[in-house]
């Protein structure tokens, strides 16, 4: 059984598939560098109700990215779904950051140095 959190996700490796043919714009590169950076455990372990905005704001933004693809017109319109999916992406994680901060719980940062 897939979780319903993982649908939009596929759904985004479906709406990038029907576009392989065309080069990855530098708009996307940033994107996927984002996407990369996505909070995917609660920070401190705490799940609490900013967790749960966050993760659904990230499920939201995604939808919003696929709906935005299916609408370009030209490249364009897909350059700037992607700037507005990368911009949103970085809003909402520092947002559930700021805002766990504020209550006392810190972002975990691990360093190796060589």
């Amino acid at each position: 059984m897939i979780k319903l959190a993982v649908l939009p996700m596929l759904a985004l490796g479906l709406a990038t598939a029907a576009t392989a043919a065309v080069p990855m714009l530098h708009e996307e590169k940033v994107a996927r560098a984002e996407e990369a950076l996505i909070i995917t455990v609660p920070i401190a372990g705490i799940e609490n109700s900013l967790w749960f905005d966050y993760r659904i704001d990230i499920t939201e933004t995604q939808k919003e990215l696929i709906s935005d693809l299916r609408r370009a017109t030209d490249i364009e319109d897909r350059r700037e779904a992607w700037e507005e999916y990368s911009h949103e992406l970085n809003d909402e994680r520092i947002h559930y950051i700021e805002e766990m901060a504020e209550r006392g719980y810190r972002m975990g940062q691990v360093i190796f140095v060589d």
